[in-house]
């Protein structure tokens, strides 16, 4: 298993951290990986592009001139694609590009790229993105530190609101999730920097020996409001006094019964 030390945002070792051997050892794979890369692209397409065709180029449908015996060429329709300012033919329509393209090759081409980043040595691990204050530029110098490129992707958890703040004005920096991280941002950016967490979660998302459902985490129950909770107490003590309704109104039916003897 590789073994890759952790360093903290100055730059100073920390420790150690063991990768997984089918996340971060895996074999190069450039097909796939070119494959995966194809389908993302595609898949991102909007598929809005259009050009007119004879039927939708606006003009008049009336015939100019008759057909024969004016020595010049016969003519339908001045929205004719012959004619300037006419119909396109076999222009772009607008159509869905995206396909499918199956789980375990998608995670198969995440895995040899993040491979590839760790062999190259452009695949750093930090031990937290703690950053006391939203500043761009402190940020920058911090991310210089450690030993940043032109283009950077920062792999973190998306509730350090500090660390999204100060990285949205950055050129070609991204910030992004385990769960959001994708192929095209692994090959466009030049260096990696991973926390421990985001290290843990990929080992969890990629590793090919979990299950989906140890993935997916369970969503918290939402907390019932007091009203609720005093409808759900009236509905159980409802059937428990029921029975007492109808004990006291046969208790009656039988004392009338007996008066009346």
């Amino acid at each position: 298993m590789p073994t890759v030390k952790v360093r903290n945002l100055k730059n100073k070792e920390v420790g150690e951290v063991t990768l997984s051997e089918a996340v971060f050892g895996a074999e190069l794979n450039e097909a796939l990986i070119h494959s995966a890369l194809m389908n993302f692209q595609a898949n991102a397409r909007q598929g809005t592009s259009a050009t007119k065709t004879r039927g939708n180029v606006s003009g008049s449908g009336r015939k100019l001139w008759k057909q024969k015996g004016t020595g010049r060429a016969r003519i339908a329709s001045l929205r004719s694609p012959l004619w300037k300012g006419g119909g396109n033919v076999h222009g772009p329509q607008p159509r869905d590009w995206s396909y499918d393209m199956p789980k375990k090759m998608r995670r198969g081409a995440l895995r040899s790229a993040l491979s590839e980043r760790l062999r190259e040595g452009n695949l750093i691990i930090i031990d937290e993105f703690s950053i006391a204050a939203v500043k761009t530029k402190d940020f920058i110098a911090t991310l210089a530190g450690v030993g940043a490129a032109a283009k950077n992707l920062v792999v973190d958890s998306l509730d350090n609101e500090n660390l999204i703040l100060s990285a949205r004005n950055v050129k070609k920096t991204k910030v992004t999730n385990s769960f959001g991280l994708n192929i095209y941002d692994i090959l466009y950016h030049e260096k990696l920097f991973l926390s421990k967490a985001a290290v843990e979660e990929l080992n969890k998302i990629l590793d090919p020996g979990t299950s989906d459902e140890a993935v997916v985490e369970e969503k918290p129950k939402a907390k019932k409001s007091a009203k609720a909770e005093k409808v759900e107490a009236a509905a159980e003590e409802a059937p428990a006094k029921a029975p007492r309704k109808k004990k006291a109104e046969a208790a009656e039916e039988t004392a009338e019964v007996t008066e009346n003897e």
